[in-house]
């Protein structure tokens, strides 16, 4: 049952329920390595319009080395969405299980490594900030990327600007008072499971974000090792799917020969 669940959540084959779930799941740690980045390199790296903001202030700052920062995160954020694009397409084509699986193992691979190699680097400030920075930015680009993808561009878990948005927009449905003076025309009607859904992701931002915080101010940066957990629990059954299925390939062809 946990098998079947889990495979749903990453899997082909795909369901608004399973998407949605999938969405909370990654918006939260999104939040939680929003926040916990932020600790560690007083920066935020889910969200680009906060980062090209910056790079305009610090030019007219003349603080090219933060400039320099800020456009090696924007470039970095765009070669993660790239590498999701890549590695789902390739897997599409081949028919594998793992097309959205894949990136989430490696965003999990790479978290893990900041996580058990962020302290040992920290002390070398120049060169750890703008390693972080680009790291990850890559993450959330690769990880923004894949819901976006699966959901036909319905969901976006690196930031919540949208999703506040559209809160607001289904706000004003529901609140809107269809009178009977147009009877012409359709009557307007908030869609109740997506503003729930959208209360959700943001609930769980937050709620990501000061899980994030707490881990790195009590635990540093292994606090990464737990997110990174999750993703693998999450993506796993997929990537041993197309394992098993390539053995079995593998298998077929011994025996021919």
């Amino acid at each position: 049952m946990l098998i079947k669940y889990v495979r749903s959540l990453t899997g082909n084959k795909r369901t608004t329920k399973a998407n949605n779930q999938l969405g909370i799941a990654l918006i939260f740690v999104a939040g939680a390595i929003n926040a916990g980045g932020f600790l560690a390199v007083k920066q935020y790296t889910s969200h680009m319009t906060g980062i090209v903001s910056a790079m305009a202030d610090n030019l007219a700052l003349v603080k090219f080395d933060l400039v320099f920062v800020g456009v090696g995160g924007l470039l970095s954020f765009i070669a993660g969405a790239t590498s999701t694009a890549v590695m789902v397409n390739y897997a599409r084509r081949r028919h594998m299980h793992c097309k959205y699986a894949f990136p989430l193992l490696l965003e999990a691979l790479l978290l893990i490594c900041f996580g058990i190699l962020g302290a040992r680097l920290s002390v070398v400030d120049a060169l750890f900030v703008p390693l972080t920075v680009v790291l990850l930015c890559f993450i959330m680009g690769l990880q923004n990327a894949v819901i976006t993808k699966l959901s036909n561009a319905e969901i976006r878990t690196t930031h919540i600007t949208g999703i506040v948005t559209d809160i607001g927009i289904e706000l004003g449905k529901l609140f809107y008072c269809n009178s009977g003076k147009f009877p012409d025309q359709p009557r307007i009607v908030a869609n109740r499971d997506r503003l729930k859904l959208f209360i959700l992701m943001v609930f769980f931002f937050f709620v990501g974000g000061v899980t994030g915080a707490f881990g790195f101010k009590h635990i540093g940066y292994l606090s990464t090792v737990p997110l990174a957990v999750l993703l693998i629990v999450m993506a796993i059954v997929p990537a041993i799917d197309d394992v098993v299925t390539l053995v079995r390939r593998l298998k077929r062809a011994y025996l021919i020969q």
